[in-house]
């Protein structure tokens, strides 16, 4: 005899429960304190001391210069590392896949264990190589004996917009592959057949396989580096200040908790924001492949 529908939504929900919780405890309720605090007095105590949640804090930080520079240089350097990572990622993908060459294969490999590698390694490589006493710089004045070499970026938001783009091209590069991976190669031949030229076989054929992966790695790519911390701390760039460099400014070096928590609610607002526009894209996106399909 088969249980009532109600009886098996209950068993259901009650299944649901303790994953729900833990979520809760472990992610929703410090995300809460973070919020809460944003809203503490300016006499310093918080709005769990009867003084009322305030948006005088809001109100400071966004008048703070420190924290409209921090949100340009957040902006401006997470869309040209985005911008930067599409068209590298683009192009490798597209040689990977379709241009044969040894060791093709294992460059596709390597592309999977390099998701897993900190970000502040590829920083501390840049380093080694383009730094003020690395590789680079060591054979100008080993070939020229002049007392220093040329390259002097790595401390700029040019050298953080370098080791973003490097890091995270990999990211845009293997949701490319998957979806090349799943393009025809009969289509490929025809379109070749025709006299089709390779850029408009990628253009008309290939291109329009791979823009739901190629949106889906740029928006992936942008909210990382809206949130990225360890590339811009370990490039020593000490005036490229971005909001989570302010974040560990205002709690760690001022004290400033309150102020810190506000950045960092202004961070998770633009993280969601652009969650939701990647979203959008993706769905609008994939459903336009649809309808041209069926058609």
């Amino acid at each position: 005899m088969t249980r009532p529908k109600a009886d098996r939504g209950r068993s259901r929900a009650l299944w649901a429960l303790p994953p729900v919780a833990a979520l809760g405890l472990v992610f929703l309720y410090p995300l809460a304190l973070v919020v809460w605090q944003s809203f503490a007095p300016e006499d310093g105590g918080t709005p769990e001391d009867g003084g009322g949640p305030s948006v005088a804090p809001y109100a400071a930080v966004f008048a703070e210069a420190s924290f409209r520079d921090a949100l340009a240089n957040t902006v401006l350097i997470a869309a040209g590392a985005t911008l930067g990572a599409l068209l590298l990622g683009l192009v490798l993908a597209l040689i990977i896949a379709f241009v044969p060459f040894p060791g093709g294969k294992a460059l596709s490999r390597f592309v999977d264990i390099f998701l897993a590698f900190p970000s502040f390694l590829i920083t501390l490589a840049l380093l080694f190589l383009y730094g003020t006493v690395g590789m680079a710089n060591g054979l100008w004045t080993d070939a020229t004996g002049a007392a220093s070499g040329p390259l002097d970026f790595l401390h700029t938001p040019w050298g953080v917009l370098l080791a973003e783009v490097t890091y995270f091209t990999p990211f845009v590069m293997r949701p490319l592959l998957a979806a090349f991976s799943q393009v025809e190669t009969g289509q490929l031949e025809a379109a070749a057949s025709l006299g089709a030229r390779p850029w408009r076989i990628v253009r008309t054929v290939i291109l329009p396989e791979a823009l739901p992966s190629l949106a889906a790695g740029g928006a992936l790519v942008l909210v990382l580096c809206l949130n990225e911390f360890g590339i811009v701390l370990f490039t020593g760039a000490k005036d490229v200040v971005t909001l989570p460099m302010l974040v560990y400014t205002k709690a760690i070096l001022d004290g400033d908790y309150t102020g810190a928590c506000v950045v960092a609610v202004v961070n998770i607002a633009l993280s969601v924001a652009l969650y939701a526009l990647y979203r959008t894209v993706v769905s609008r996106t994939g459903g336009g492949g649809a309808r041209h399909a069926r058609a």
